[in-house]
């Protein structure tokens, strides 16, 4: 379960994944963008490893916060990051990391594409070596991408609504 709740934050965090309001920021920042929906993942590990959550992303690639629940309304899991910090609520634990790459890594064992994410879930094509994108559906809420390499496979699903 602690494996599941990790590597369901750090997928997130790429996603991650919104909300009605941007989180505040310092004067002069971007408030940045938001979004909110559903989101599943498929890891080809051994053995098959899955997860689906709710999920409200806010703000850049640089700072946001990342927020997973469960379909009846239980946090999973909040991920915050800005500059030189990451961070992963858990319940009453706190777990500190340099960035949100590190964090990603450290609970999934692979660095997921935060800054794309953010640009996948715009409609922009962001390359990311390894990723494969689908973004033919983003306008209708829903954006599918593929992580071939390294391995395991990846097969990271969102079905969203921009706030």
């Amino acid at each position: 379960m602690k494996r599941r709740v990790a590597l369901c934050a750090g997928w997130a965090g790429l996603l991650l994944a919104a909300g009605c309001a941007s989180p505040g920021g310092p004067p002069g920042e971007p408030s940045g963008q938001a979004w909110s929906g559903r989101l599943s993942l498929r890891v080809d590990s051994e053995p098959v490893q899955t997860f689906s959550a709710l999920f409200e992303l806010r703000g850049v690639p640089q700072a946001g916060e990342l927020i997973l629940t469960s379909p009846i309304g239980n946090t999973l899991a909040q991920l915050h990051w800005a500059p030189g910090e990451a961070l992963l609520k858990n319940g009453s634990q706190t777990r500190r990391f340099d960035s949100v790459d590190a964090l990603i890594e450290a609970a999934t064992g692979a660095v997921i594409p935060v800054g794309a994410l953010f640009g996948w879930l715009a409609g922009r094509e962001e390359r990311v070596p390894g990723w494969r994108p689908d973004l033919s559906q983003v306008s209708a809420g829903r954006l599918q991408a593929i992580r071939e390499s390294p391995q395991p496979r990846a097969d990271l699903r969102i079905v969203f609504e921009r706030a």
